[in-house]
């Protein structure tokens, strides 16, 4: 009888490791420290899930001492004395509420908000809110680099644990989705899979849970 793996590791979304910074967040990098100077106040990192503006966002509150609101129940007052944090903003949140943070950004020095989407394809249901979230300004991240993601894998793996060939990264940034979470996902899938057949975490155990049929491809790769 095999005895099971004891797995006294925190789970694997909880690990954070050192921010990687690339040529797909440079701008938004380059505008958050231009914090507290933001025209009227505000800033909207706008990108796909997974590049990176969650990150952003929690070092630049944790950096500014601000406030994260819910954007559904936002409490607009604090805006008059504080920095204020509203992320997914796209995926629901109070117009009136909104219409107000905006107003008093100048005052509390600064609201950030992520989305997915742009501000001008939110709906306005408060007179004179279309105008402005058409207004704010915004900075677009790209989809993870393979910089980015290069180093993500890396952290990731090393929270795990795993001291993999040197080759097995750049393996897996030609093979998974461009998002911080495919990350996340391959390596516990790879954890869970060495674990279970106590294998060494190598490219042939990747291309068993990838399903990789181009391992001849692989002979005229770097």
């Amino acid at each position: 009888m095999k005895q099971a793996l004891l797995d006294f590791w925190n789970p694997l979304f909880s690990a954070r490791g050192e921010f990687i910074a690339g040529a797909g967040n440079a701008e938004a990098r380059s505008r958050l420290e231009a914090w507290p100077n933001w025209p009227g106040g505000c800033l909207v990192l706008v990108g796909p899930e997974g590049c990176g503006k969650s990150r952003l966002a929690e070092d630049w509150a944790a950096r500014a001492g601000a406030r994260r609101l819910d954007p559904a129940r936002p409490d607009a007052a604090v805006a008059r004395s504080a920095p204020v944090l509203l992320e997914d903003v796209d995926q629901g949140f109070c117009a009136e509420g909104l219409f107000h943070l905006v107003n008093l950004a100048p005052l509390g020095r600064g609201v950030l908000m992520t989305a997915r989407s742009r501000p001008g394809a939110w709906p306005a249901e408060v007179p004179d809110l279309r105008s402005r979230l058409n207004a704010l300004p915004v900075v677009h991240l790209e989809a993870t680099d393979d910089e980015i993601l290069l180093g993500v894998l890396e952290d990731f793996l090393r929270a795990r644990g795993i001291r993999p060939s040197p080759d097995l990264a750049p393996y897996l940034v030609r093979r998974i989705d461009r998002s911080v979470t495919a990350a996340r996902d391959v390596v516990e899938r790879l954890h869970e899979a060495s674990a279970r057949g106590h294998r060494p975490v190598t490219r042939a155990l990747a291309r068993e849970i990838l399903g990789d049929e181009t391992e001849n491809l692989d002979l005229f790769e770097p």
